[in-house]
């Protein structure tokens, strides 16, 4: 018998396949599956922030040629899409806790596809929102489970560099954006149809590539089907040994057996019940000031004398700060806690608001932006991560849609609020208004559980 069997026979009254194959996935110690997973799945998050980007550039000349008032403009761009960000958030993920990470993956990425190419052939308000509600809806999930996926696969002491690495590939859709939009929509009168057209076709070589994925095989451990799991853990435990890890003794622990039920009523228990309330706020406060900032920040810099085509200049040379930000990120995910990060980042989103608020040069708006743009490059995968690793494995993505969707409700309040605010007093207090309430997104994130370097069973706990 070898040594690793033995250090399991010791414990053979505590072992079952499930415990088992759980504790030799966590032994392992650095990513242990081919790196072009990884890029895989980076690919799947630069679409999702492609998409959630490319609106706010392309709404100015769709609102021209739709002849779309403000409130119009505003439903399309935000009411629309933030619905079915919800909507196939929570439905989705919810089904990925039933039926699988993977499956439910592919549907995100297909209905990003279709959404984004009905976006660019939309001839009309009803239509375009048509095919803003899908194209939300598939962003809502896409979100969702890639950062259940890999923070499932990721092993404890590198959960949060190999998130973050995979977000730094993606958010390279939130740098790019602006430049193609730049390229693209005051060029040409087709401009923002092509601006969607690039998005859609990166989403559909994403479902071509992602379908080479494995399932999570804590989802299968917890729906039994052991033997694919089993299968997918070989290939990691081989392909880690391959590249010199040693691999230490896997020490089992308790694998929770209650599945075949509705996810999300787990979550209504102490003290996912008390998670739950914590992360939807985090998220309200968060998404308050993001969407604010990036759904109304090019319209309000133009309405304020700076010209659309200052206006994304500005915000593009600013989104240098989204690649800093994960950059920084991946540096010291797995040696900070998280919730002392994310405060960071609100804090340096709270100084950002302030410069632009300002409106004292470009160059101030320029810094103020790219302030804003390294905050969220900091804040989103850091926090995504977060979310996802503190719900338990029956209902995690659940927890992620309720948490996150819920939050977007923030996302409505901030593009609609902001405006009116600035209207109502001034354009300093109202970007000072939603600096405020990114930080207090930052305080809220002390008050949950521990989770840097802990195996996803002890923080989901």
């Amino acid at each position: 018998m070898s040594d690793e069997a033995s250090a399991r026979g010791a414990n053979d009254a505590a072992v079952t396949p499930g415990t088992d194959l759980l504790a030799r996935l966590d032994r392992i110690p650095e990513w242990s599956l081919p790196y072009s997973f990884l890029a895989i799945v980076g690919l799947g998050y630069f679409f999702v922030f492609y998409d959630i980007t490319d609106i706010g550039f392309g709404l100015p000349a769709i609102a021209v040629q739709f002849h779309l008032t403000g409130s119009e403009s505003l439903f399309v761009s935000l009411a629309v899409g933030l619905i079915g960000y919800v909507l196939g958030s929570f439905i989705i993920g919810t089904f990925a806790d039933r039926y699988g990470r993977l499956r439910m993956l592919l549907v995100a990425f297909a209905l990003i596809a279709l959404g984004s190419f009905g976006d660019a052939l939309a001839t009309n308000l009803l239509t375009l929102s048509l095919w803003r509600f899908v194209t939300g809806m598939g962003v809502g999930a896409g979100l969702n489970l890639v950062s259940t996926y890999l923070s499932e696969l990721s092993p404890a002491a590198r959960r949060g560099r190999i998130t973050v690495f995979t977000f730094l590939i993606g958010i390279l859709g939130q740098a790019v954006t602006p430049f193609v939009a730049l390229a693209l929509v005051p060029t040409f009168e087709i401009g923002w149809r092509l601006l969607f057209v690039v998005g859609g076709a990166v989403a559909a070589v994403g479902v071509g590539l992602q379908s080479r994925l494995p399932e999570s095989p804590r989802w299968l451990v917890m729906h039994e089907r052991f033997d694919e799991a089993e299968r997918t853990v070989e290939k990691m435990e081989s392909v880690a040994r391959s590249r010199g890890e040693a691999l230490p003794p896997p020490r089992p622990s308790e694998v929770s057996r209650e599945r075949g039920r509705f996810p999300t009523r787990y979550l209504f228990r102490r003290p996912y019940s008390y998670r739950l309330a914590l992360f939807v706020v985090l998220w309200f406060l968060w998404y308050i000031g993001n969407y604010a900032f990036l759904g109304d920040a090019a319209a309000l810099y133009a309405d304020h004398g700076l010209g659309i085509g200052s206006s994304i200049l500005y915000l593009a040379v600013g989104a240098v700060g989204y690649p800093v930000g994960a950059i920084l990120m991946l540096m010291t995910a797995d040696r900070v806690e998280r919730q002392r990060l994310i405060v960071t980042a609100t804090g340096v989103w709270f100084l950002g608001m302030l410069l632009i608020g300002t409106l004292a040069s470009g160059a101030v708006i320029t810094a103020g932006s790219f302030l804003a743009s390294l905050a969220l490059g900091m804040y989103l995968q850091v926090a995504y991560t977060y979310t996802a690793e503190s719900f338990p494995t029956r209902a995690r993505t659940s927890g992620f849609a309720l948490s996150d969707g819920l939050g977007h409700l923030g996302g409505v309040v901030g593009a609609l609020g902001l405006p009116a605010l600035i209207v109502a007093t001034s354009f300093f207090l109202g970007f000072a208004t939603i600096g405020f309430t990114g930080l207090a997104a930052g305080i809220i994130a002390l008050l949950g559980p521990h989770a840097t370097g802990q195996p996803l069973e002890r923080v989901s706990a």
